[in-house]
């Protein structure tokens, strides 16, 4: 696959250097730090659907009464 990544120039020639001392292509060298970047990247936990809806016990009139003999 290929994408265009916008980079600043100071980075690109930090990046170009590196990638020439060890001998690699900037497209390697690209892809090699982003594995190693994402290798330890956890997935966002999903939501079980608490605040996802957009109604609020206070606009329902839904609004938690403890029991009376819980006080």
């Amino acid at each position: 696959m290929r994408t265009t990544v916008v980079i600043p120039e100071e980075l690109k020639k930090r990046a170009r250097r590196v990638a020439s001392e060890r001998g690699v292509s900037m497209g390697q060298l690209v892809r090699e730090a982003l594995e190693e970047k994402l290798r330890n990247e956890r997935p966002r936990a999903k939501s079980f659907g608490l605040g996802a809806s957009k109604t609020t016990a206070r606009q329902t009139g839904e609004l938690y009464e403890p029991d009376p003999w819980r006080s």
